[in-house]
């Protein structure tokens, strides 16, 4: 922490669980209500095209906390070890005199080879990353300091995921919609934010550097009244998709067992008969805006807890999110997919000092990696090599590096390793893995295995047509998958790359990064 005589530097960063962009820039941001995030923008830089480098939870968030792209720090499925000498955030921050605190989760599944196997750290893909100093566990699955205190309330469960169910008001059959079996005080987003604010007053007086997670909007979809009926289905747009899931399906190969995979009953608990119609839809989907709405208010309590406290001019602030939601676009759920809807991610950071930039806005592609070295650069933190993000600090100040990245880089691993296949396709687990590389006109999608490739051209039908057969694109085609292939060679790991052992013993160089 810093020293009395130095300047406090504070960070908060929050992330919220699968909250898609376009709530705040995009095509839902007028049906939504989210007035605190807003009010921030107006005071911080939105980065409009923001990119989550892996899906699902546990990678991407191994890939934001590591500053990596998957396919260095491996930790490619839910359950997937993180290799335990990985540079992390909470590691560094260390190192610049931080205690790391965590509030909530990172979903981090710890390396084997250094837990013995009754070690609780390897019984579950929900533990915390090393080095973070967990102040709250507040996981999904687990979430056991929340569970007492529901319970210390008079709550009664015969069950934890019986929190997850809806309850009808009367008494009756329970509709998709109908509330939480809690009051909105004490869900499991007002707990968090509760513990939080009751814990940080006393670290005003040094600097400080707090992990703030929000579990919701993920699944399941249910929500205390009254964010379980804040927005009328039937006022809401219908989803982004083809005229039916049949179509969908015949663009690739790949979309079939990705709609199978995830379907609205697995959104949800309670309603395992649950059909795909509109009437469906709409509601998951305005649940799904009510649970984001709530999320809001209480990141509004928090930024508003910087301000009443002096805090807010000496704090770097930044709001993201792990990955999008589709949500019913595309006839699909969640986040194993190939569309935007599920790798860009609102991202929004308050620089202090940076007064003049407030309420702009940046054009440029940013990825998820890119948060790590932010937070390390500005607290005065030597990135390591072995991260491949970059600074945003020159983006923020208005100042866009020439050499800065021209498209973005993303992954999803769909192997299930316990079998001898992948799923409907048949193939081994190492070849269960996808790549998608971003543009300025098009979005490439090339498969380990032997799949044909994906295009879509975003100066003509984009997403809602595959061109990768156009015979007037094929060279198109040809350039995008050579970048993607000096991308990756490019990014290859740089732990030791850039060492060398000599007579005079080791040398170290520094990674060359974009305005460097």
């Amino acid at each position: 922490m810093a020293q009395p005589d130095q300047p406090r530097k504070n960070v908060l960063f929050i992330l919220i669980d699968q909250l898609r962009a376009d709530c705040l820039t995009g095509a839902l941001a007028e049906h939504v209500e989210l007035p605190n995030l807003r009010a921030f923008m107006e005071t911080a830089v939105t980065f409009e095209r923001n990119y989550t480098v892996v899906n699902p939870c546990g990678p991407s968030r191994a890939s934001i906390l590591t500053g990596q792209y998957a396919m260095n720090h491996r930790s490619v499925r839910n359950g997937t070890p993180l290799r335990h000498d990985a540079p992390t955030l909470a590691g560094e921050m260390r190192k610049a005199g931080y205690l790391p605190m965590l509030f909530g989760y990172t979903d981090t599944s710890r390396d084997p080879r250094v837990h013995h196997p009754n070690d609780p750290a390897v019984q579950t893909y929900e533990y915390h990353m090393a080095d973070f100093h967990e102040m709250l566990e507040m996981r999904l699955e687990m979430s056991y300091p929340w569970r007492s205190h529901l319970m210390n309330k008079g709550y009664t469960f015969d069950d934890y995921w019986d929190l997850y169910k809806p309850v009808s008001p009367t008494g009756g059959a329970p509709r998709l919609n109908d509330p939480a079996p809690y009051r909105a005080e004490d869900s499991d987003t007002a707990f968090l934010t509760d513990r939080f604010l009751a814990t940080m007053p006393a670290y005003g007086d040094q600097s400080w550097f707090a992990h703030l997670t929000y579990i919701r909007p993920h699944p399941p979809l249910v929500a205390p009244a009254p964010y379980n009926d804040m927005y009328d289905p039937a006022a809401l747009p219908l989803p982004s998709r083809l005229a039916d899931a049949e179509a969908e399906r015949a663009l690739h190969p790949f979309f079939g067992p990705a709609i199978d995979a995830v379907t609205p009953a697995s959104t949800v608990l309670g309603f395992p008969d649950l059909g795909a119609d509109d009437d469906v839809v709409q509601t998951l989907r305005a649940i799904y805006l009510g649970l984001a709405s709530e999320v809001d208010a209480h990141i509004g309590r928090v930024l508003q807890f910087l301000k009443d406290s002096g805090q807010e001019d000496n704090t770097l602030v930044i709001i993201s999110a792990d990955h999008g939601e589709m949500l019913g676009d595309r006839h699909s759920w969640g986040k194993f997919s190939v569309y935007d809807a599920a790798y860009q991610t609102p991202l929004i950071v308050r620089l202090p000092g940076n007064g003049a930039r407030a309420g702009s806005g940046v054009q440029e592609i940013t990825e998820s990696i890119d948060l790590t070295p932010t937070i390390l650069d500005w607290v005065g933190q030597e990135i390591p090599n072995a991260m491949d993000g970059t600074s945003l600090l020159p983006l923020l100040r208005g100042e866009a590096p020439a050499d800065w990245r021209r498209y973005s880089y993303s992954e999803l691993d769909f192997a299930d390793p316990a079998t001898t296949g992948a799923g409907a396709f048949g193939i081994r687990p190492s070849e269960a893995s996808l790549a998608i590389l971003r543009d300025e006109r098009f979005t490439l999608v090339e498969f380990a295995a032997d799949l044909p490739p994906i295009l879509f051209d975003h100066q003509g039908a984009g997403e809602m047509a595959n061109v990768a057969r156009d015979p007037a694109l094929q060279a198109d085609l040809a350039r995008l998958t050579r970048t993607m292939l000096r991308h990756r060679m490019k990014n290859a790991d740089h732990t030791l790359s850039l060492h060398e052992i000599t007579t005079d013993g080791p040398r170290a160089h520094r990674r060359q990064r974009p305005g460097g």
